[in-house]
């Protein structure tokens, strides 16, 4: 398989932290209609308990909501390789202790087309980054408070 031609879009992770005695899963939908739009692919999900005492479990993919509905059944299995037993632990280790994460790995399929373009092209991504939220706001509200 040439590497250059493989369709694949770059590859991100997040990690959301639900305070203990759960969320409201209120995300969840968007979520699933990225997906259902094929904006994103899921390759790894993984539900990560942080006990009271500081130890980390894996937890089964569940209702996040508690409306008695398995909301993330559809991530059930999903797991390319890419995050392993270190990983959840690293994941419970930035969780506060009584919270719940979700660690997932995704693919923006939207860039696939346009990465593929480039690495044909001979292009090649040398850097790469995100911006935070409070950066974004602190430059928009700079541009609106001219000095």
């Amino acid at each position: 398989m040439d590497e250059d031609t493989v369709e694949v879009g770059p590859v991100d992770f997040l990690v959301i932290e639900f305070p203990a005695g759960g969320g409201t899963g209120e995300g969840l939908p968007l979520l699933l209609d990225l997906v259902d739009r094929r904006i994103v692919r899921i390759l790894d999900f993984i539900v990560v308990r942080r006990g009271q005492d500081g130890t980390v479990t894996v937890a089964e993919i569940a209702d996040v909501d508690g409306d008695g509905v398995p909301d993330l059944r559809l991530f059930e299995g999903a797991t390319s390789g890419l995050l392993g037993p270190d990983d959840a632990d690293s994941v419970g280790s930035v969780l506060e202790p009584g919270a719940v994460g979700v660690a997932i790995v995704y693919e923006n399929l939207w860039a696939a087309p346009l990465a593929t373009a480039l690495r044909r092209g001979g292009a090649r991504l040398v850097a790469g980054g995100r911006v935070s939220v409070e950066d974004l706001v602190a430059a928009a509200e700079a541009v609106e408070t001219p000095a």
